[in-house]
């Protein structure tokens, strides 16, 4: 049985590290995030350092005449490790470490760390190691005495809260173990699928920018009592709760995990079964922080992670939030949206337009109907209430008075 012993917490004092390169991204930008992931996890940013390069290097991330630099700052600093802006080789580790004798850590390895600590079902546990395991698997030689050099810290968690000594057969065997256990929970999410279709009930999934207001919207509208925190990735784990509108009518609003830029690609792996409601709702809530410098950016990072997760041909609501913390004017425009919408989740502006928008959609495939339906059946009227919206009814000699909105089945069974 492999060894373990317990770990102690270390207080890390961390130099970013990041490469421009010529494609258009801001580096800068980029390590403003990476500083709020790293702080996230508790550890603390002591500098950074940026490379403009044509490619990063695929021997050392970061050229070599930079290294030298980044040695000096640390011996300045007093680091005890650098963070790299984006996912290092086996060899960048290695040879990263060998030049530095820190711990050496990337921009996956924080995020992992984070969503180890976030998850709180068996589902969102399961994924993360999942993820953390396939991440180690392809970098145990580069990994092996960078991890070993602090007792704690990023990259511990999860999995990782004790240092297990376990070869690549032993990983392969527990990603085994685990993607059999996650399959199991897909079928069971499949089931919970069919039976929403089967009940004709809508599914409306929230999507957006990790802290972007998602949980506070769910919360406002149907007091799901969600945590809200000013965090990166404060709630991970997906809710679903059912939200009633006018006329009787119900639809779903599940809330998915935030995306982010550079989000792992093991993470979108793990958490597909997850991210996939938004590839199987009706229609999606697109939020935004309306607030943030990067809202541009952020948006289209949004939109390229729905298209690897081929979610297509959806009614797309932009609700752009935060307004009251906005400090501009300027127009707000989503060009890929059907209908935007400026909120205000936490101080309840603009829901009850929200709420006018879904019922719209709602009646888009249904069919307006003004009826009397005879006392002897009656009993249609309880299948227009499940699958369609009952504006009003009135009991008149003849019989019941309706006016609805229903679907072309029901609008079949209706009586002349």
């Amino acid at each position: 049985m492999a060894e373990t012993f317990e770990l102690k917490d270390l207080e890390e004092r961390l130099i970013l590290v990041g490469v421009g390169e010529q494609n258009g991204d801001d580096v800068n930008e980029s390590l403003d995030e990476l500083k709020e992931l790293v702080e996230t996890t508790g550890a603390n940013v002591c500098g950074r350092i940026v490379q403009n390069l044509e490619t990063i290097n695929p021997g050392t991330y970061v050229g070599t005449g930079k290294i030298a630099e980044i040695a000096q700052l640390i011996e300045e600093t007093n680091a005890t490790g650098i963070v790299c802006d984006d996912e290092l080789s086996p060899a960048q580790l290695r040879n990263l470490d060998d030049a530095l004798n820190v711990k050496i850590m990337d921009r996956t390895l924080v995020i992992l760390d984070i969503f180890a600590s976030r998850a709180t079902t068996s589902e969102g546990k399961i994924q993360v190691e999942l993820a953390q395991l396939k991440y180690r698997a392809s970098r145990l030689s580069g990994l092996g005495i960078s991890m070993s050099r602090l007792g704690g810290g990023i990259g511990t968690r999860g999995p990782g809260e004790k240092k297990l000594e376990m070869d690549r057969r032993l990983i392969r065997d527990r990603i085994s173990q685990l993607n059999k256990e996650l399959k199991t929970i897909q079928k069971h999410r499949d089931v919970t699928r069919a039976q929403r279709e089967k009940n004709n009930m809508p599914v409306i999934a929230i999507v957006g920018y990790t802290n972007a207001g998602k949980s506070t919207l769910l919360n406002h509208l149907t007091n799901a009592e969600v945590l809200e925190e000013d965090k990166l990735f404060a709630t991970l784990d997906p809710t679903t709760r059912i939200l009633e509108l006018e006329g009787n009518q119900q639809v779903l609003l599940t809330d998915t995990v935030g995306f982010i830029r550079k989000l792992p690609h093991n993470l979108i792996e793990a958490f597909k079964s997850t991210l996939e409601e938004a590839k199987y709702a009706d229609y999606i809530f697109h939020v935004v922080d309306s607030s943030n410098p990067q809202m541009d950016s952020q948006m289209e990072i949004v939109y390229q992670t729905l298209d690897e997760l081929e979610v297509k041909d959806k009614t797309v609501i932009t609700l752009f939030n935060k307004q009251d913390k906005r400090t501009d004017d300027e127009p707000l425009h989503d060009f890929r949206a059907d209908k935007i919408l400026q909120i205000s989740a936490a101080k309840n502006e603009g829901l009850d337009k929200v709420k006018d928008i879904i019922s719209e959609l709602l009646r888009e495939n249904k069919i307006y109907v003004e009826r009397v339906i005879s006392y002897s059946d009656a009993g249609i009227i309880q299948l227009v209430r499940k699958q369609g919206e009952l504006i009003s009814e009135e009991y008149v000699p003849e019989g019941i008075a309706i006016k609805a909105y229903v679907p072309m089945e029901v609008y079949g069974k209706l009586p002349d």
